[in-house]
Order: structure tokens, then C-alpha cells, then sequence
């Protein structure tokens, strides 16, 4: 294997730079980035070359809402090991970037998640872009498979913790109409993502955090007010919305392919996110524990014992198909919606989500069924199981 600061090459039949498709083309790959691109018969012959023959290569897909994966739950493990087995087990699936997700529980659990990502950033995981943290500051209404005992208002203390985040990308998502005047722009002041979710806010409401420094939705259509006759409510203000950013579940269970395909004509262009919300299942077993409470998989759906939805079994690759072939994207858009977009989301267009020169050799490789074969990470070349 070619080591980081040896220059190689990759080829592949199908090559999505981020903008377009190029048939029959290749990469020049030096120092963890990507130094050229170029037809595949033009790849200096005194390099190593992997030539992948009739399949796509792509940009890395970026997952900004990751549960677990690998058999982890990230409030179940917070801890450094358990965030690379969360790495880990979605490479496999083609996610070579990830935010890991820690979902409404004590400040304890929540702290403990922002050390565990912290420390497994500065442990090389180059993966781990950023941390969401969503929850616990929801509508109870609007909880979803969230514990009802963990939601609670932002107290000064929560305000003080979260804004002193400050050395990676931070993702909050919370319900608006329950953050006292002034918080919302405090996160946003400290640099955070802020995005609302499990929310039953008006669409007024959403008007005046907009002004503040709201930046997205969290599962668009999911735990959020509808859009109505005479009420717009969270959906209506999220789809009007030119200036922020909305993640959908593209599992065939969460959001209907119509409802996605409305959303993506409506929302600004670049602007609707693919996200998994993944849960531990993904390359792991088919049932585990969150809240001490059993969630299993059931016709390929995650439910609690109420039956309610919990997370998504799915892979973000996953979601680029379905978005693809049930919801009638062009395939180009859903994998710049699990690329490109995010990657604007989090401020790292400049670096991810383009195969181009100067761009972090993040890709995946993968056959006409979505199977994944191959990925990179900066220019780290690791086969998929």
C-alpha cells in the first residue's frame, strides 16, 4: 500500500467529481489529497494504480447525524473506542466522514460524548468531523423515542458548556419555542450549529430563531409541526427557507419518496442534507439497548416497544438509492446531498466533498447495486468486508 506521501493513482469506469460525471477517469493522489485528475489511459505509468475497472467512484459521503454503528450506541459508549467503532462500521458502507450523535440523556452522558469525539479527533480518527448533540431541549409532544425524564429547558449551565465548545464543529438540536430569548443567539454567537427539531414551533417562531442564528432542521417532516392551510408551522418555514439548511431521512420509512422529492424541488438548491440517523444496527446486530429500553429491527424498520420509529437501520448509502430510485433524484444530486451539502453545512466545502486537485482524497467506490467497495480517507486506501 502506498504510503501517505507517495503519490498513486485510482481509476474507475465512472468518476463523480462533485459537479459531473467522467467516463473512464483517474485520480493522482499525493500527501493525502488529490493532485490531478485526468483521462484513466493518461495515469503516469511509474505509479502505483488501482484501477477499479466499471465502477463509480465518488466523493466521501458525510453523515452529520450518526447514532451508533458497529453494535455502539454513542450514549451507551461514549468513549473514544466506542466512536471509531462507530467510524469503522459506516466506512464499510462508503461514510467517510461522520458527525457522532449523542440523543437527549443526563449531562453526564452528554459531556462524556464531547470528550469521546474530542479524543478520538486528536487520536487521528480523520473521519469524525463533528459532534451532534441532539437534545434534550425538545417539545415533550415532540419527543419521538427520546426519554421523556431527559428533556429540560437550557439551563445557564448547559449554555456555558455548550458555548465553550469551541474546538471542532458542533451541531444543537433543540425546539426553538422552549430556548429563553437571547440563547439561541448565544450559540450561534459561540460558533455552534443550531438547528431545530422536536419541535412544535410556530412558524413565527422559526421566523425570529432564523434571525437569530438558527442554521438548520433536524429529519425534516419528522418530530417537527406540519404545514397546514393558516399554519406553515416548522415544515412550511424549513421548505421556505433560503439561508438554512434541512437533513431528511431517506430510509423508505421516515419520509415518503413523494414528500422527499416535493422537499428537494422546494428547499433551496444545495441545501437538503441525506442523513442516516443511523442507530448501532449498522454492522451490528439487528436489536439493541438504549434507555435500558429493547429496540429491534422489524421488516427493516427500528421500533420501540410502542411501535414508535427509533433512529434508522439504513447506511447513508442507503439513502442515496432510495433518494435515487424512489424519490426520482438525479443520482449526481442525492450523492451531493450525502457529499457536497454537508460539507457546506459544516463549513468544509474548501476541503470535502469534491474529487478535484487540492481536495482531500475522502471517496468511496461502489457497483451499480450500491455495494460498497472501496474507500479513502485521506488518500488511506482500506478495502470494504
Amino acid at each position: 500500500m502506498p504510503g501517505r506521501d507517495m503519490s498513486s493513482a485510482v481509476s474507475a469506469g465512472h468518476v463523480f467529481d462533485g459537479k459531473i460525471w467522467l467516463d473512464n477517469y483517474g485520480l493522482l493522489l499525493e500527501g493525502g489529497n488529490i493532485q490531478a485528475l485526468l483521462p484513466r489511459a493518461d495515469i503516469p505509468r511509474d505509479i502505483p494504480h488501482n484501477n477499479l475497472g466499471d465502477l463509480s467512484l465518488a466523493p466521501g459521503l458525510i453523515d452529520i447525524q450518526v447514532n451508533g454503528g458497529g453494535g455502539v450506541m454513542l450514549n451507551n459508549n461514549p468513549s473514544a473506542e466506542g466512536v471509531a467503532c462507530m467510524v469503522q462500521a459506516h466506512r464499510q458502507f462508503g461514510t467517510t466522514g461522520l458527525a457522532p450523535t449523542v440523543i437527549s440523556d443526563t449531562p453526564k452522558v452528554q459531556r462524556a460524548a464531547a470528550a469521546a469525539v474530542a479524543q478520538a479527533r486528536e487520536a487521528g480518527e480523520m473521519s469524525v468531523l463533528a459532534l451532534h448533540i441532539e437534545g434534550p431541549h425538545f417539545e415533550p409532544q415532540r419527543r419521538g423515542t427520546h426519554k421523556a425524564e431527559m428533556i429540560r429547558p437550557i439551563s445557564d449551565s448547559d449554555l456555558s458548556w455548550l458555548t465553550s465548545l469551541q474546538d471542532f464543529p458542533v451541531i444543537v438540536t433543540l425546539a426553538p419555542e422552549h430556548a429563553a430569548p437571547g440563547q439561541i443567539h448565544a450559540l450561534a454567537a459561540a460558533g455552534l450549529i443550531v438547528c431545530a427539531g422536536h419541535t412544535n414551533a410556530t412558524y413565527e417562531q422559526i421566523q425570529t430563531s432564523i434571525d437569530d442564528g438558527l442554521r438548520g432542521f433536524t429529519h425534516l417532516f419528522n418530530a417537527m409541526s406540519p404545514l397546514e392551510a393558516r399554519a406553515p408551522g416548522t415544515v412550511g418555514a424549513a421548505l421556505e427557507s433560503d439561508s438554512t439548511w434541512a437533513g431528511i431521512i431517506a430510509d423508505g420509512h421516515h419520509v415518503h419518496p413523494t414528500s422527499i422529492r416535493l422537499a428537494h424541488r422546494t428547499k433551496a438548491p444545495g441545501k437538503l442534507l441525506l442523513v442516516s440517523d443511523a442507530m448501532s444496527t449498522v454492522g451490528g446486530p439487528a436489536h439493541f439497548e438504549i434507555y435500558g429500553e429493547q429496540i429491534s429491527a422489524k421488516n427493516g424498520r427500528l421500533v420501540n416497544a410502542e411501535g414508535k420509529l427509533a433512529g434508522s437501520a439504513i447506511a447513508l448509502i442507503d439513502a442515496v438509492r432510495i433518494a435515487h430510485e424512489e424519490a426520482g433524484i438525479a443520482l449526481g444530486e442525492c450523492l451531493r446531498m450525502a457529499s457536497l451539502y454537508p460539507a457546506t453545512f459544516l463549513g468544509m466545502d474548501e476541503q470535502l466533498g469534491r474529487l478535484q486537485p487540492g481536495y482531500r482524497a475522502d471517496m468511496l467506490a461502489f457497483d451499480k447495486k450500491y455495494c460498497v467497495s472501496d474507500t479513502w480517507v485521506a488518500g488511506q486506501h482500506q478495502r470494504c468486508a
